[in-house]
């Protein structure tokens, strides 16, 4: 069963057991998180597409760390004007394990 999940900005195909980086998330190590905006979701048999999100299905998660990604070096330069600037940047990400893709309960027809 896998799922995928759009969070800042950006969409996941995420699994249970998983461990994904997402952008920075304002929760603390150790808590738990829950992706509400689930866009597709496949267990075994079926496939479900949301329009844009599929109506009662969650994906939980547990944070596990917070860190800083690799350094990119950012390069400024202007040919024959003697201008050149040099910066880095490490964008901040936020590690997540996925515990659970909960789907609603179907109701017994009648």
């Amino acid at each position: 069963m896998y799922a995928i999940i759009e969070s800042c900005g950006k969409q996941y195909k995420v699994s249970e057991g998983d461990i994904i980086l997402f952008e920075k998330l304002d929760t603390e190590e150790g808590k738990k998180v829950t992706f509400s905006n689930v866009v597709l979701v496949s267990n075994d048999k079926k496939v479900e597409v949301g329009t844009p999100y599929v109506k009662g299905v969650k994906v939980e998660g547990k944070v596990v760390a917070h860190g800083k990604g690799k350094k990119i070096i950012v390069y400024k330069y202007k040919a024959k004007k003697n201008y050149r600037r040099t910066q880095g940047h490490r964008q901040p990400f936020t590690k997540v394990e996925i515990t659970k893709i909960a789907m609603p309960t179907a109701k017994a027809e009648a």
